[in-house]
């Protein structure tokens, strides 16, 4: 068996354990379900955001509810609070980054709103006070991180832990279920 060979083999029994695992998110991911459809049938939004790669995953899912996921109907409201260059560098230039996402929940967010924290390591400190931000304003607060959870579950109503400590598997299932959360939304939207 090659080098590659033999890695590819070790990263998919580590992401196929970890997806085996999923089944103790179930009640958890229901809630958060049950909680987007609620908000975008009441006129909220979602709002999305994380730093690297779940900024990345926080771009995909909004887009994935404004566009679509798998069939045509109606654009739901959604963004991704990682895009805008022109905030990001001028807060983080004249404030500093760790209120990047808070400044912007002030902004943006409304009561009744659906705010996902995106970090593996659930520690992300602008990632905790975008959440402690959303929980003022009265929204509903869903963090995606890994087993630990740290201070983004704790600020979280519905706190999705994925079951390992290796970040690269973390974010492959919060990207697996931020599309089962996508088209369970869709299906609420069918035309």
């Amino acid at each position: 068996m090659s080098d590659f060979t033999h890695l590819l083999q070790n990263h998919l029994e580590g992401h196929l354990a970890t997806i085996n695992r999923l089944g103790e998110c179930r009640e958890v991911l229901t809630a958060i379900a049950e909680a987007w459809v609620r908000a975008l049938k009441a006129g909220k939004k979602i709002l999305f955001f994380g730093n690297g790669g779940s900024a990345a995953d926080a771009q995909h899912l909004a887009a994935e509810l404004v566009v679509r996921y798998r069939m045509n109907r109606r654009a739901l409201p959604s963004i991704a609070l990682t895009t805008d260059t022109s905030i990001l560098t001028a807060h983080s230039n004249d404030y500093g980054f760790e209120t990047v996402f808070s400044r912007q929940i002030e902004a943006l967010a409304q009561p009744g709103d659906v705010v996902v924290g995106i970090s593996t390591s659930g520690t992300s400190k602008n990632v905790v006070a975008g959440l402690q931000a959303a929980r003022e304003r009265g929204c509903v607060v869903v963090s995606f991180t890994g087993q630990n959870g740290g201070d983004c579950a704790a600020q979280a109503h519905h706190a999705y832990c994925v079951p390992t400590v290796i970040t690269a598997y973390a974010q492959e299932c919060h990207l697996m279920a931020g599309h089962v959360l996508c088209e369970y939304v869709e299906e609420a939207f069918r035309d």
